[in-house]
């Protein structure tokens, strides 16, 4: 997926490193996994011998293991970006094996075991050359088109009506088939009171959709906007004489309220765009965590996935898209708290650390 995404949208390189997962899984297949995981060690050192990089950053996940302990013995410095609140295993072990660790929050902190330092004060140590440093509050990269699209041609772009409010369903992961059940059940209850952009992914759940959308009265059908897949936008969505094409992007700036899974890039995405959203974690990995971080400042707010199976008037999912859609002033105080935790410079910071690590090698 990875090397699909970089070649469409850059024209960086791509290196695919063995690797693979060691915790929960039988002896053999442990066996099996540390034998890929040394084939990735040894490749990353023959890609590090290559390219001999002044400076690695990762973001987590098993592959980064290989890399980074490949960096560990060639003596090159290294960034851990943790995206999430709270880091997987892998991150867990990075952080020990990095030489700096960058984190979206400060609450990741205390999953660390590690003080976390606001942005200006790393830099103040960093360039003093004190060694006190190690967790760094960067808060989480986006797309800087989030921070400028303008609002009126992104819902252009899909048509949308200044009669109603919209409702973004991002459905799109793997693990999201129960929120697209969810809302093709509703559908006849949201649509008389708004317009829906919905993301459902390619894992088939458009078929599903499309059927129940076409059980209902033409002029609800025309509210709804399903799309398996969005992009990012190209170029950065301002105002202009011709409507873009729809885009991730512009969905996001276009709606009023959102219903979505909590993984990492609602600590971003929905703070650049200021949108509010009803958040529902994904049951079997850390995004309970995430979802907290927001809905306990007011931006968002989080029912449980076990929640979407009832789709009566008396379903949490319906009550809460219901009364935010309805309550402007609600809805407008959410937007205005989430727009307040966005970290414009998120990725300038990053960038800035990776250069600092750089020079301080340099100076050595």
């Amino acid at each position: 997926m990875e090397a699909g995404i970089v070649a469409r949208e850059s024209a960086l390189p791509f290196q695919a490193i063995p690797a693979a997962a060691l915790r929960g899984r039988n002896p053999l297949t442990v066996m099996r996994n540390l034998v890929t995981m040394a084939r990735g060690v040894a490749a990353a050192r023959r890609l590090v011998e290559r390219d001999r990089p002044a400076v690695i950053l990762g973001t987590g996940g098993y592959v980064c293991v290989p890399v980074f302990l490949a960096a560990r013995m060639a003596g090159i410095p290294t960034i851990i970006y943790l995206p999430d609140v709270v880091p997987g295993l892998a991150v867990q072990l990075l952080a020990r094996l990095s030489t700096l660790v960058a984190c979206s929050v400060a609450a990741s902190g205390r999953y660390l075991g590690l003080e976390p330092l606001d942005f200006a004060t790393a830099v103040a140590r960093l360039t003093t050359h004190r060694q006190s440093v190690r967790l760094i509050v960067t808060g989480y990269p986006v797309r800087q088109d989030l921070f400028h699209a303008d609002r009126q041609t992104c819902r252009a772009a899909f048509g949308l009506s200044d009669e109603l409010p919209t409702l973004l369903v991002a459905g799109g992961s793997r693990g999201s088939r129960s929120i697209n059940r969810a809302i093709a059940a509703l559908l006849p209850a949201l649509l008389p009171f708004m317009e829906i952009i919905h993301v459902c992914g390619r894992e088939g759940d458009a078929t599903f959709l499309r059927a129940a959308i076409r059980e209902l009265p033409e002029n609800l059908q025309k509210r709804y906007h399903l799309f398996e897949y969005l992009h990012g936008a190209s170029e950065m969505l301002v105002q202009s004489a011709s409507p873009p094409a729809p885009t991730m992007v512009a969905a996001l700036a276009a709606a009023d309220l959102a219903v979505c899974r909590s993984g990492a890039s609602v600590l971003g995405e929905l703070p650049a765009v200021g949108l509010p959203a009803v958040l529902v974690p994904y049951p079997h990995v850390h995004q309970e965590e995430n979802a907290d971080y927001l809905a306990q400042r007011g931006a968002a707010v989080k029912i449980s996935d076990a929640a979407l199976t009832r789709t009566t008037e008396r379903g949490l999912l319906l009550h809460e898209i219901y009364r935010l859609i309805h309550r402007q002033e609600e809805r407008r105080a959410m937007a205005k708290r989430m727009r307040e935790l966005a970290q414009p410079d998120a990725a300038r910071r990053i960038a800035f650390l990776l250069r600092t690590l750089v020079n301080r090698r340099q100076i050595a």
